[in-house]
């Protein structure tokens, strides 16, 4: 299955290993799913998690980055029009949406109402209900 996981997941994933979002990450370290990006995401992905008042080392972030770009599928994005209050989120839908993933956030209210837009807490009961 394809995911699209917005930052505040992967950050949370990291901060507390031991919560739903890190569930998601496991499975998707575990190759049970298949990470989608961009460039842009990429770029946020580093940018956010370098910020020192989190305390990841380096060293963790490059190779949970490199990770995801060797895993996982790397997309050149259509543009959509859905307004977007912050102009930051759209990438993240964008890239959803180009590649038919599922796009994993701890805000929903930061995108547009879509099926394929899901909370972590969601997107685990999905897969739980599908025997994944």
């Amino acid at each position: 299955m394809l995911v699209v996981i917005d930052t505040n997941v992967l950050v949370s994933a990291l901060w507390s290993r031991d919560g739903a979002p890190a569930r998601v990450l496991s499975l998707v370290l575990n190759g049970a799913l298949i990470p989608c990006y961009d460039y842009r995401i990429l770029c946020e992905y580093r940018q956010v998690l370098l910020r020192p008042k989190f305390g990841f080392s380096e060293g963790e972030i490059s190779a949970l980055l490199d990770w995801i770009e060797s895993s996982g599928r790397s997309v050149l994005a259509d543009y959509s029009e859905e307004p977007f209050a912050d102009e930051e989120d759209r990438k993240f839908y964008e890239v959803a949406k180009t590649c038919g993933a599922k796009l994993v956030t701890g805000n929903l209210k930061h995108f547009p109402k879509d099926p394929f837009v899901v909370s972590v807490a969601g997107f685990l009961k999905e897969l739980s209900e599908r025997g994944g």
